[in-house]
């Protein structure tokens, strides 16, 4: 059969979700998921936009051989020797230039010409052309472009040096129809359309992405550009776990496949939820919660009898373990560390002695460890990994007819004890005020959220918070079996980005 290419944009397109910004670890970490999970070319960002951006597209270039690096640019000639430079180093380079297209965009936004955008996509495409052969131009807003001048354009990027050609649906206005004939209309009138991929990159602002790009594929077009768990710009962009299963369980209808393991969609799922703070919806295709779960009775019985009559996908093809084994205090590190393979993580072994001390723990305050206990246990380590300050010591005193007071301990950059007390509406504000003594980094709460992650009374507690400093919002995420601790947790979390942020430079 025939692939389809998978371009992921989560460390581009994803991270301008508005409050999902990554710091360089986190880049590598997903990049590094990504690679294992097997996508042909990751985007990994916008090279000119700051030096932080530099460096995490220059670092990711360097450490991987196998995927396509991808870097993405304005079509200006500093903006494209700039993503030269981050790329360079990468065993499989892209450059790919993007300029508006539509009369909207050309009139309000760039003020030019059809014609002097078109000069401007051909030269740009061969400057970008000068430093290597993989060059990707997009048309931005092409869904709305008059199709006549979208297929003038591209006929002159290809002739240009561009080999793949790249059709945004950038506001997510199309429908699967409309779409679907844009692309037919390319292959019919593009005359040199033969010598370049024709990709899609469909928003989701109708919830029509997916659709769209699907359509798309059965059209013609061999490259799709999404993101893990959909997210992106405004509503977020179309949702890889969603189209490579798509084609994978309907290979009778589409007749291609891809290079995707999808044993690993669930936990690449799991880790992009985790570093960007956006929590995964239970009814999420594919890799939601409730995705494999069944209420009705009658669907119940039919699952029990045979799987099929209910399920389309088997959960362990995208990476849900088939069984629920449940951990406790007896059980050991050989048997925390098989659970931990079989939910598809795999640590070092120090990282892996120091998820198994929380595991011990958490096991001496919980009767019964279930797999999210063990997830939230290693996001819990996966956060830590960028710390500034950490938290050591909480303390909380109040009731109905007392004052909420905390006090708290933090372990300081250099290793230093610092220790604060505050007073607050409530035990949370109070915990908060204590650790603004300390850190002293002008920020505003903006969203605070709680949930349950297992089932009982001695529940894990997860807490989201959102903050923002000088206009930029920073999300934080914490865990524990007391939910003052984890909104310490979480706090720190989201503090430490803020502080990572302003050293890189972001």
């Amino acid at each position: 059969m025939e692939k389809v290419i998978i371009f992921d944009t989560t460390l581009r397109d994803g991270e301008q979700a508005a409050g999902a910004s990554l710091n360089l670890q986190e880049k590598l970490e997903i990049a590094r998921q990504l690679d294992k999970l097997g996508v042909d070319v990751i985007e990994v960002g916008f090279p000119a936009s700051s030096v932080g951006e530099f460096e995490a597209v220059r670092l990711i270039a360097r450490e991987f051989r196998r995927p396509t690096i991808c870097a993405l640019t304005l079509a200006n000639i500093e903006a494209i020797d700039r993503a030269w430079e981050a790329v360079k180093e990468a065993e499989h380079p892209r450059i790919h230039v993007f300029l508006s297209a539509s009369d909207i965009h050309l009139a309000h936004q760039l003020r030019r010409s059809r014609d002097e955008v078109l000069k401007m996509s051909q030269e740009m495409v061969a400057r970008a052309k000068s430093y290597l052969d993989d060059v990707e131009f997009s048309p931005m807003d092409a869904s709305r472009a008059d199709p006549a001048y979208i297929y003038q354009i591209l006929e002159a990027v290809i002739n240009a040096g561009a080999t793949t050609v790249n059709i945004p649906d950038t506001v997510g206005y199309a429908t699967p129809q409309e779409f679907g004939g844009l692309i037919r209309g390319i292959l019919d009138n593009v005359p040199n359309i033969d010598e370049a991929v024709i990709s899609v990159h469909c928003h989701d602002d109708l919830g029509l992405a997916v659709a769209n790009s699907l359509e798309a594929i059965k059209v013609g077009a061999r490259q799709v550009e999404c993101t893990i768990n959909g997210i992106g710009e405004r509503a977020g962009n179309a949702s890889l776990e969603e189209i490579v299963m798509a084609l994978k369980t309907r290979q009778d209808f589409f007749n291609l496949t891809t290079n995707i393991d999808t044993t690993q969609i669930y936990r690449t799922s799991r880790l992009v939820s985790e570093m960007t703070g956006f929590p995964v919806q239970p009814n999420k295709a594919i890799i939601g919660a409730n995705a494999f779960r069944h209420q009705s009775g009658i669907h119940q019985d039919g699952v029990l009898k045979k799987s099929i009559t209910y399920e389309i996908m088997d959960p362990r093809s995208v990476g849900i373990p088939s069984s629920a084994l449940v951990l406790s205090k007896m059980s050991g590190r050989h048997a925390f560390k098989e659970r931990l393979s079989e939910l598809g993580y795999t640590l070092s072994e120090e990282a892996l002695n120091r998820a198994f001390q929380g595991f011990k723990k958490l096991a001496d305050k919980k009767k019964e460890i279930t797999d999210r206990d063990i997830e939230s246990l290693i996001a819990e380590e996966l956060r830590t990994v960028t710390e500034v300050y950490h938290l050591d010591h909480v303390e909380v005193s109040c009731g109905d007819h007392s004052l909420p007071t905390a006090a708290v301990r933090l372990i300081g950059p250099d290793g230093q004890s610092l220790a604060d007390a505050a007073l607050g509406m409530g035990p949370v504000d109070a915990v908060y005020k204590a650790i603004n003594r300390i850190v002293m980094i002008p920020n505003r709460l903006t969203e605070f959220t709680v949930k349950s992650v297992s089932e009982g009374i001695d529940a894990i507690g997860e807490v989201l918070i959102r903050i923002e400093s000088e206009g930029v919002t920073y999300t934080g995420r914490g865990a524990s079996t007391d939910i003052i601790v984890a909104s310490a947790k979480a706090y720190m979390n989201a503090l430490n980005r803020l502080l990572a942020a302003k050293k890189g430079g972001k």
